[in-house]
């Protein structure tokens, strides 16, 4: 997947997703202790919700492929003092990083596949996913009024994320996804924790 159409969400002005702060349920589910060891952003932008979680003390490293993005992400991160790194990635061939992780955070990334690519995505994360890991995704949801543009059904994540592909869901919860297209409650979300097996 080339970089440039999502390269071109940064220019001429903040891209919809970006709120210049971390996602609330970010910001909670750090404070809960949720994050340990090494952290992998997948789909980090401009780098807030890396940012939150390095600046907890914990290895970070956020990829995406706009690299606008991620030359913001690198300024803010100098800004404000933050060790954490930023580098180019495909989602959909995490492999190619070398490394594996203890927890993976997908923030908003989930969504934008296609039915067809999630597979390859769910594959791709458990290649960096150490065994016994955490993944969270928060993605739009299905549920409620005002939904994100690709919201995702509760049954289209446990059907993706199953022990045949080596995963296993913990839980899925409502949650709500902050924009720049949404009032000051944000759009729906699910909130899903799920453990590499």
């Amino acid at each position: 997947m080339t970089g440039l159409p999502w390269d071109a969400s940064y220019h001429g002005g903040p891209a919809p997703w970006d709120i210049s702060r971390p996602q609330p349920a970010i910001v909670r589910l750090a404070s809960e202790g949720g994050f340990a060891g090494a952290v992998l952003d997948a789909g980090c932008g401009t780098g807030e919700n890396a940012l939150h979680v390095a600046s907890l003390g914990l290895p970070v490293l956020g990829v995406d492929v706009a690299e606008t993005a991620l030359a913001m992400a690198r300024e803010k991160a100098d800004d404000r003092g933050i060790e954490v790194e930023f580098a180019t990635a495909d989602a959909l061939h995490l492999e190619r990083l070398g490394r594996r992780f203890e927890t993976v955070l997908d923030c908003g990334l989930f969504h934008s596949f296609d039915g067809d690519e999630r597979p390859g995505y769910v594959a791709s994360l458990a290649s960096v996913t150490e065994h016994d890991g955490t993944l969270y995704v928060l993605c739009f949801s299905d549920d409620g009024p005002d939904t994100g543009p690709h919201p995702v059904s509760r049954e289209e994540l446990t059907a993706v994320f199953n022990r045949g592909n080596g995963w296993g869901v913990a839980a899925i919860e409502p949650d709500r996804v902050q924009t720049r297209f949404h009032g000051d409650d944000g759009a729906p979300a699910w909130f899903a924790t799920i453990k590499r097996i």
